[in-house]
C-alpha cells in the first residue's frame, strides 16, 4: 500500500523515583503497553496536545514539558499501513504525583475498562516490555541514561 499521510503522535514520560509511568490499554482488541499520550489534532501544538492527553487520560495537569525525543527513523503505522508515524516524546512533571490513580500489575482491573497506569522500574526495564516500536526505542534511551 502507498503511504498517504503522516500520523503525528505525542507522548509523555513521567519519571518518579527511578520509575517511568506506562499505560496498559486495549487497542483494537489487542493488549498494548505504551507511554501515555495520543494523536495531535489539527490546529494544536505538540505541547498543548500532551497537556490535553494527560488531562483526558489521567485527570491531572502536566507541567514543565521538556522535549526528549522525536522519531528519527521511518515507522509505518501498525494500525493503518497508509500512514507514516511520527512520534514526539516530552518529559513532564506533575504538581502531585500521588494524585495519580495507578496499579502495579500489567492490565490490572481498575473497574472502569479504561486505561490502566503503572510504574516501570527503569533499572530492570527492557524494551520488550513496551508494545510499540518507537516506545521500545524510547525506553532504551531512558534506561541508558539511568
Amino acid at each position: 500500500m502507498t503511504l498517504k499521510r503522516f500520523n503525528i503522535r505525542v507522548y509523555g514520560l513521567l519519571l518518579h523515583q527511578g520509575h517511568v509511568l506506562v499505560s496498559d490499554e486495549i487497542i483494537r482488541g489487542q493488549r498494548v503497553t505504551k507511554f501515555p499520550g495520543g494523536g495531535l489534532e489539527l490546529g494544536e501544538g505538540t505541547k498543548d496536545c500532551l497537556i490535553r492527553e494527560v488531562r483526558e487520560e489521567m485527570g491531572v495537569e502536566a507541567t514543565d514539558l521538556r522535549h526528549f525525543y522525536t522519531t528519527d527513523f521511518f515507522q509505518q503505522s501498525a494500525y493503518d499501513p497508509s500512514e507514516q508515524l511520527i512520534s514526539i516524546y516530552y518529559l513532564f512533571s506533575l504538581a502531585e504525583v500521588h494524585a495519580l490513580s495507578y496499579g502495579t500489575a500489567p492490565f490490572g482491573d481498575n473497574g472502569t475498562g479504561a486505561e490502566w497506569f503503572r510504574w516501570l522500574e527503569l533499572d530492570t526495564a527492557v524494551e520488550t516490555m513496551m508494545s510499540l516500536p518507537v516506545d521500545r526505542a524510547v525506553l532504551a534511551l531512558l534506561t541508558s541514561e539511568c
